[in-house]
């Protein structure tokens, strides 16, 4: 059992964790930083894990963050491998799962989330991928030969992206999801049903409305029984049916959580010295008037380089709006806001279901807005949203595309 102490402790090496040591030395060019992550792995993007790395469009080492010397150059010691499992808020220390004790001055929660867990027979059954990390990617890259089948649970982000990724690597794809259309989440109906259509001649079949009921082997292969009675063997499962926020750590420390970590405007926890960023932080979302909880990319990158700004003194309250993005085949988007398929909804379509904004409104105003295959207009959607001005139908044609 070892001993170290630093200025500012990382718990957590995801992007959150290392764009927090950017704002640390925007402020703080000397003091020690260490950071500790569960994965062997240096930090890394994971939106190419169900993109572009499939696509040929990037290699695994394009999507690291940083290089080992960047960490090097800025003083950081890295500690991977590794997890941190008590943390004793008073004293300001954590211990990791190695035996190691941490000491720090300033302390920052990026431990992101954890995938949920399908509460079913064989939900745990060896074998089926709970698809999150970069050791996930390489498991099902060498499983997903040419001519094999795969069932893909959940209708979301990484059940939509992945089953996209999988037919394109000519893969036999079934998908299964409880919802009335493919990401009954944020797409409203039309567009919903159009995604289907659109996945249903690549040749994806679709068992939406249903859940699993179980999972069993069949030799090396899986066979899936739905809630609706049928049964589909296959030689892959991955499930994406959403994550939870990692807040255990923070729970056994005593800290305010509820849906995350509670922190504040300046993403401070309920201990003034700990902070916390990225898909476990439920902050105040300043332009939505509301407490959120974000898990996307463009909210764990800037939401952990201001939390490390504010570790190194900066006080500045946190008012950036995060947008996020998605590819499925030729459909593209970003979105910015709150998006809600529960809200109304106005289209402002060039070419209905393929390009064009789609606008979500509450009271009347603009809380939201998906860019569909229009590009280069999230600047212009913020705006909008944070004028919040009463809108009509005529007011929102052309007002971004």
């Amino acid at each position: 059992m070892a001993e170290y102490a630093c200025d500012y402790l990382i718990v957590g090496a995801g992007l959150a964790g290392a764009s927090a040591v950017e704002g640390i030395r925007e402020r703080d060019p000397k003091r020690s930083i260490a950071i500790i992550g569960a994965e062997e792995h240096l930090p890394y993007d994971r939106p190419p894990l169900s993109k572009k790395l499939w696509f040929g469009k990037k290699e695994v080492k394009d999507i690291f963050l940083h290089d080992r010397a960047f960490y090097d150059q800025n003083g950081v010691t890295l500690f991977t491998g590794r997890r941190v499992v008590t943390l004793d808020a008073k004293s300001k220390t954590a211990a990791d799962s190695h035996g190691d004790s941490h000491r720090f001055e300033k302390l920052l929660l990026a431990t992101g989330g954890v995938p949920q867990v399908l509460p079913i027979p064989g939900g745990d059954l060896a074998g089926i991928c709970y698809y999150r990390t970069l050791d996930d990617y390489q498991r099902m890259r060498r499983e997903a030969a040419e001519g094999k089948s795969a069932v893909i649970v959940g209708g979301g982000f990484i059940g939509s992206e992945m089953a996209a990724a999988l037919c394109i690597c000519k893969l036999k794809v079934t998908m299964i999801y409880p919802s009335a259309h493919l990401c009954g989440r944020v797409f409203p109906e039309s567009l919903g049903l159009a995604m289907e259509r659109l996945f249903q001649a690549r040749g994806i079949r679709i068992l939406k409305g249903r859940k699993p009921a179980s999972f069993e082997r069949k030799g090396p292969r899986f066979v899936v029984q739905t809630g609706g009675g049928e049964k589909v063997e296959a030689d892959l499962v991955i499930v994406g049916v959403g994550v939870k926020p990692a807040i255990a750590l923070a729970d056994r420390a005593g800290l305010a959580t509820g849906d995350g970590i509670v922190v504040n405007e300046y993403l401070q926890t309920s201990h003034p010295d700990i902070y916390a960023a990225g898909d476990n932080a439920r902050f105040p979302y300043q332009a939505m008037g509301q407490q959120a909880r974000v898990e996307h990319w463009d909210n764990a990158l800037n939401q952990g380089k201001h939390a490390g700004r504010n570790m190194a003194g900066a006080h500045e309250s946190f008012t950036y709006m995060p947008y996020f993005f998605s590819d499925l085949f030729e459909f593209g988007y970003e979105a910015v806001g709150l998006v809600d398929s529960t809200l109304q909804t106005f289209a402002d379509w060039q070419k209905e279901n393929e390009k064009g904004v789609l606008y979500y409104l509450k009271d009347g105003k603009v809380r939201a807005a998906m860019m569909c295959n229009v590009w280069d207009k999230v600047p212009a959607a913020r705006d909008l949203i944070r004028k919040a001005e009463p809108a009509t139908p005529e007011k929102l044609r052309g007002a971004i595309a």
